[in-house]
């Protein structure tokens, strides 16, 4: 026997269990030691596992583990086996990186992998290192690994608000929530500063930096508390996973999840604000849920309109919203509580006419005594016979056909009473045949087969016309309602109570029928909609698609709005029928543009413009609004129906991911034309360069031979050679460019980083362009404390040349040109600026694109390539370039360098060689 809290396990959860505990099981096991900050002991802590492990025989190797100078740290890793670092040469540089191939050759049974969120050098197997692990693991070796909460991407830019500072290197959730153990290593954080100023944490020379920016006690708490939540939502999964597989009915109170009961009387919205408030006090996740059952469904839809308003705001208030469907309120609500393991129920009081009625709280207390029950109070407002209403049910076609059906209604107890009177009609001939029993049998047959026909009010009609009609031609003395054997009272009682029982299961049973078909007919449109947009590749498509289902669906005329370029809605009119969309007015499409922009429905239905003719159905997919749904219904109380528009939403999701699905679609495909036609452009360029190279340059050669030949020209003559000469070398510089670009493109450049001072080389970009600046005027303003920097000398003057080349051409002579140059936080902002007439509107981005001008049509010479090898180059050196307007009203444009450490100075008595202050795990 199985004890009463036992709960059959699902058969797919179970197959899915196997099938994860099989892939498992192949797979090695990953430990994250898990921490707010650097500092906080993970390094030290993973290695005293791995020592105690090693202790007991386990084959334990070091893959990478960053010291950063600890002497704690470095005293633990004595006596492990290292893996050596693989060199890899990265422009000029070599950088030592986890040699994966050698681990996966010497297969440990354990290897530690520190920092996770560390990115490879270029030319690595993988460009992360978090990959490198999860290759370990799919060879069966175990590893342990530390992580910083800053490096998860979902609180990278959290973190980044908190701190001030943005971080580059970041690991996937689902690296940390798929980890087989997470342990969190935490020290206040006055004891970490303390850490850091002893120089436990950074080497001397970066605990000044590091205590100003990132180690600040509010900063240290901040990521304290996220760390720990972190913690406690992945230790919350892992319960919550234990009690799947063990099918744990029970509830475990681990945390404050509340879950609060609406009901359909007045007064939801005051539980909701309630759990609302409750939850925020107890910084706890909950739910709202509503339990529809039968006799609910048949309330007027205005009653049910209200519901699905109070879901709404409870999904406004930050909950999760469900309707549940049954038979049995209270068995509903506990069996949502225990699956999700909620430890508090809310519910609302009951009403105050009926005080010996306590409809759920004590059948949920009786089922489920291991859950806290909270009744909330009625709000003051409340009326208790607010929910009283004489609105009559809705019907799913329209006000068009309600009234039609009502006379029907109508008809059918007229039907049901007649049907019994046929019954005695026709039974009467055959009394001496058969026995009363067996006739009363007859008139419960009747019953049966008015209440599957008509429903539960004709069949009572049906049962008590039946028992007269059997008391007036049956019983004796018969045609008269006068007895004479008092048992026929007996017959005539449980005739009655048969009668009525029987056509109240038949009717309850026709209507849940009623309501499993529609459920089919909802779920064989959806499928059939699915399928039809899962084949569609054209937004066209996708138009028919929609238009057609949903006038089959909901009898609806329906148009989709899409938005253009600028984000205003327009029609797709390319290849779709006139007639197949509806007329709409300027105001029409206002109001569609208006729920376009704030993603909220409007229309008929809602609270924004109910009186216009459309309802409007914003199209919200995962990434942004792809459009809006409009649709103008045979009725306006079409809107109101909740099945209606649970399903109409369930249609516009789908149409709303197809739409994203096609876009992006058209996006690859693009950028795949784009691809391709760079490639040919940049296989052109390289080849034109280097063809064109050779010639040019004997044409220079010659040029200035001809310009210096003996005897010397005539004066007209020597002119013609200058020009030529002028002309062969602009040309030169042009196919120089465009050799650069191709070079650059391909990766072919190498930067020879150097420390040295910034003002040098701009004094070698202004002797190098002494010749076009001749009819300018130059000012320099360089800070006077400018730091040495590491850049490549030759590529930014080349940098600086182009800018000035290009303020050069775009001014008129005379004209002002400023070189710039100061520090700001970690970089150095170098401007070029003049008082020209500056870049042309809209156009401080696409200057930067290859084959790109200021001047689309004008005799100033050049391709367009300049900046665009600026930007290449200033990125290369981890910077970044911009345009905008100068201070003294022409253009300017901007381009930053790290800053990076300098060297240290070596003191006289130390060798001469230059020191590098390097830091192994740099600051976020």
């Amino acid at each position: 026997m199985f004890p009463p809290d036992y709960q059959r396990p699902d058969p797919d959860a179970l197959l899915a269990k196997v099938q994860e505990d099989e892939r498992r099981a192949s797979r090695g096991k990953l430990r994250i030691y898990f921490g707010a900050s650097a500092g906080v002991g993970k390094t030290y802590a993973m290695l005293m596992a791995a020592r105690k492990l090693h202790a007991d025989g386990m084959d334990v190797l070091v893959g990478v583990v960053e010291t950063h100078g600890r002497r704690e740290t470095m005293a633990v890793l004595e006596g492990l086996s290292v893996l050596p670092p693989k060199a890899i040469d990265y422009r000029g540089k070599t950088i030592s990186e986890f040699d994966i191939d050698a681990a996966l050759a010497r297969h440990p049974a354990l290897i530690l992998m520190d920092e996770l969120a560390h990115s490879n050098a270029p030319g690595s197997r993988h460009p992360k290192r978090w990959q490198d692990v999860d290759e370990l693991l799919d060879a069966g070796i175990d590893v342990f690994t530390t992580v910083n909460v800053q490096h998860l991407e979902s609180l990278n830019d959290v973190v980044g608000g908190i701190t001030g500072i943005r971080v580059a290197e970041t690991l996937p959730d689902t690296v940390f929530d798929e980890a087989d153990e997470v342990v969190l290593v935490d020290i206040p954080a006055d004891e970490l500063l303390s850490r850091l100023k002893q120089g436990k944490v950074y080497q001397a020379q970066q605990v000044e930096r590091a205590s100003r920016n990132f180690f600040r006690k509010g900063n240290l708490i901040a990521l304290r508390e996220l760390a720990l939540r972190r913690t406690a939502d992945r230790v919350e999964n892992d319960v919550q996973a234990y009690r799947v597989e063990k099918s744990i009915n029970a509830v475990w109170k681990t945390d404050a999840s509340v879950l609060a009961c609406i009901g359909h009387r007045p007064g939801a919205e005051h539980i909701i604000r309630s759990a609302a408030r409750l939850a925020s006090q107890l910084n706890a996740e909950w739910h709202a849920v509503y339990v529809e059952t039968p006799q609910l469904q048949r309330l007027p839809s205005m009653h049910r309109e209200r519901i699905l308003k109070v879901l709404k705001l409870a999904q406004d208030l930050g909950a999760k919203t469900t309707i549940l469907a049954g038979n049995d309120i209270a068995l509903a609500i506990v069996d949502y509580a225990r699956s999700h393991n909620f430890s508090k129920i809310l519910l609302g009081r009951g009403h105050p006419s009926w005080p010996w009625i306590s409809p759920h709280l004590t059948r949920i207390a009786a089922l489920a005594p291991d859950i806290d029950i909270t009744e909330i109070g009625r709000a003051s407002s409340d009326e208790p016979s607010a929910d009283r209403s004489n609105n009559p049910p809705l019907s799913a076609t329209g006000d068009a056909v309600a009234m039609p059906r009502q006379k029907s209604r109508q008809w059918r107890y007229v039907w049901a009473a007649a049907a019994s009177l046929l019954t005695a009609l026709v039974a009467t001939p055959l009394l001496p045949y058969l026995d009363l029993a067996n006739i009363v049998m007859v008139f419960m047959l009747t019953v049966v087969l008015v209440a599957v026909k008509f429903g539960r009010g004709p069949a009572v009609v049906s049962t008590f016309v039946g028992v007269a009609a059997f008391d007036f031609f049956f019983v004796s003395p018969r045609f008269s309602f006068a007895v004479s054997d008092l048992q026929y009272l007996v017959t005539f009682s449980v005739m009655l109570a048969v009668g009525l029982i029987t056509a109240h299961l038949t009717a309850n049973l026709r209507y849940q029928a009623r309501v499993a078909s529609h459920r089919e007919g909802r779920s064989r449109a959806l499928y059939e909609f699915a399928r039809e947009l899962s084949g569609a590749l054209q937004t066209e498509q996708i138009f028919e698609n929609t238009c057609t289902f949903i006038q089959r669906t909901f009898l609806a005329k329906a148009t989709l709005l899409l938005p253009d370029d600028a984000g205003r809605l327009q029609y797709p009119t390319a290849g779709i029928e006139p007639a197949k969309t509806p007329n709409m007015s300027v105001l029409d499409l206002g109001i569609a543009q208006w729920a376009y922009d704030r993603a909220t429905p409007a229309g008929i239905g809602t609270d924004t413009l109910p009186g216009s003719s459309y309802f409007y159905l914003p199209l919200v997919a995962p990434m942004r609004t792809r459009g809006v749904l409009a649709i103008q219904p045979e009725s306006r109380r079409w809107a109101l129906i909740p099945e209606q528009r649970q399903q109409l939403d369930t249609f516009a999701a789908l149409a709303a991911i197809a739409l994203e699905r096609v876009h992006y679609i058209e996006v690859a495909q693009d950028a795949l034309v784009q691809m391709e036609s760079e490639r040919l452009r940049n296989s052109l360029l390289s080849a034109l360069s280097h063809d064109l190279r050779t010639p040019l340059t004997s044409l220079v050669g010659l040029s200035e031979s001809l310009a210096m030949a003996k005897p010397p020209l005539t004066p007209p003559h020597q002119a013609m050679a200058k020009a030529l000469h002028d002309e062969t070398l602009r040309m030169s510089n042009l196919v120089t460019n465009l050799l650069d670009m191709a070079r650059i493109q391909s990766g072919d450049v190498r930067l020879n980083l150097q420390w040295q001072p910034f003002e040098e080389v701009v004094g070698s970009a202004l002797r190098a362009g002494a010749s076009f600046l001749a009819n300018h005027e130059v000012k320099t303003r360089l800070a006077p404390d400018l730091p040495i920097i590491r850049f490549d000398a030759m590529l930014i003057e080349r940098v600086l040349c182009n800018l000035l080349e290009n303020a050069s051409k775009y001014t008129p002579a005379g004209s002002r040109i400023v070189i710039a140059a100061e520090t700001s936080g970690e970089f150095l902002d170098v401007s070029v600026y003049d008082n020209g007439p500056g870049l042309p509107v809209g156009k401080e981005e696409a200057i930067f694109e290859k084959f790109t001008r200021g001047e689309r049509e004008s005799a100033t010479p050049g391709v367009g390539l300049g900046l665009a090898i600026c930007r290449a180059i200033v990125e290369a050196h981890g910077g970044s370039i911009r345009a905008g307007h100068s201070p003294d009203g022409g253009a300017s444009i901007i381009f930053t360098l790290p800053l990076g450490t300098p060297p240290v100075m070596p003191d006289a008595d130390e060798d001469d060689a230059t020191n590098l202050a390097s830091d192994p795990e740099p600051l976020p």
